[in-house]
């Protein structure tokens, strides 16, 4: 298993795109990707569920990875993070 530290980037924060977009890259992986902000955790499997953590701009997100790919997966959220989910003008 997993476990990165990432802070959220874009403006809104983790709204409907950024979680539009977890959800496309999980359809990818084999591994189990959860994200936990404030108490509570959502699977990226849900775009609501990721939505509902109302993670804003500057959040700081725990998101733990357990598969066989976890390191893969582990770099691509990463990036995914920092790219602003490929939406650079929310940044």
């Amino acid at each position: 298993m997993q476990e990165l530290n990432l802070k959220v980037l874009n403006k809104p924060g983790l709204h409907a795109r950024p979680a539009k977009e977890l959800v496309k890259f999980n359809k990818g992986v084999e591994s189990e990707v959860v994200i936990k902000f404030n108490g509570k955790s959502a699977n990226i499997k849900s775009m609501m569920a990721v939505m509902a953590l109302g993670a804003k701009q500057d959040a700081e997100v725990t998101v733990t990875i357990e598969g066989p790919d976890e390191a893969d997966v582990a770099k691509a959220v990463t990036e995914m993070f920092a790219n602003g989910f490929g939406f650079p003008e929310e940044l």
